[in-house]
């Protein structure tokens, strides 16, 4: 497919997928949504895709929301459609993506911007980063997982707190909050988050995909996280990288994981 909305770049592993729309701020419009569910679905099934980062083009936006245009005029019922399909197709998609995904986040990352960089697997932000949830500003609430991942990244009241004042909070605070890991400067953000990807890599990535599967069942209702983690242990003891990463170990030398 030939993406029209993102540029997507493959250097050893590291998959870069970068929102490009400079001139709408990096706005997600639905051609944006679709197109990074392909390159998602394409990059999950690619055996040389070891680690995605996510970020937007240019120095003033990871994301700075939604194309309310779009969906101005929809109805209820076009409204729930329109969570319900984002939802599915991009927003839990990458939260149970079967390998990493890294946010870098950009200067503004708002509404639906914030709500993607939330449900990638961690978040570094460059120190011109504002980050919010406007949605009330504008008569709705946020649609793509907002009220969900914010709590459980900031706590109950920080979430409450940012989504009813509809407030805009900067790259420390974020920090502070524990929405983003790490705060550096925007010349270094993408090394940064590359040479997190190179850690990430030196590591087994299958019993990193079961590590995602357990973590984020723990937020999933009706799921019993503890289970999960039971099962995705045992399971790893039937792979190729946990005969290589426990040889390795009692050779005392370092590890060629097979991804297997």
């Amino acid at each position: 497919m030939n993406f029209e909305n993102i540029l997507v770049e493959n250097n050893e592993g590291i998959l870069q997928i970068t929102i490009d729309r400079p001139s709408k701020l990096n706005a997600l419009n639905k051609a944006t949504i679709e197109e990074l569910h392909v390159a998602f679905t394409e990059a999950k099934v690619n055996q040389d895709v070891k680690v995605v980062i996510l970020t937007g083009s240019g120095e003033k936006a990871f994301v700075a929301g939604a194309d309310i245009s779009e969906f101005s005029d929809f109805s209820p019922e076009e409204g729930k459609a329109l969570s319900a399909k984002g939802q599915a197709n991009l927003f839990d998609f990458v939260a149970n993506f079967p390998k990493p995904v890294i946010a870098a986040v950009n200067g503004f990352a708002l509404g639906g911007g914030l709500e993607l960089a939330m449900a990638a697997h961690f978040r570094v932000a460059s120190d011109n980063a504002k980050m919010g949830l406007p949605e009330v500003s504008l008569g709705v609430i946020p649609g793509y997982g907002g009220t969900q991942r914010l709590p459980q990244l900031v706590g109950k009241g920080r979430a409450m707190e940012m989504i009813m004042t509809a407030g805009m909070i900067d790259a420390n605070q974020a920090l502070q909050y524990n929405l983003v890991n790490h705060v550096v400067s925007q010349e270094e953000l993408l090394d940064f988050a590359e040479n997190l990807a190179g850690k990430i890599m030196r590591n087994s990535l299958v019993a990193i995909s079961s590590a995602i599967k357990a973590v984020n069942a723990n937020f999933e209702t009706g799921v019993n996280g503890f289970e999960t983690e039971i099962n995705e242990f045992g399971w790893c003891f039937g792979t190729e990288d946990f005969k290589e990463g426990t040889s390795a170990f009692l050779n005392k030398r370092k590890a060629n994981f097979p991804g297997e």
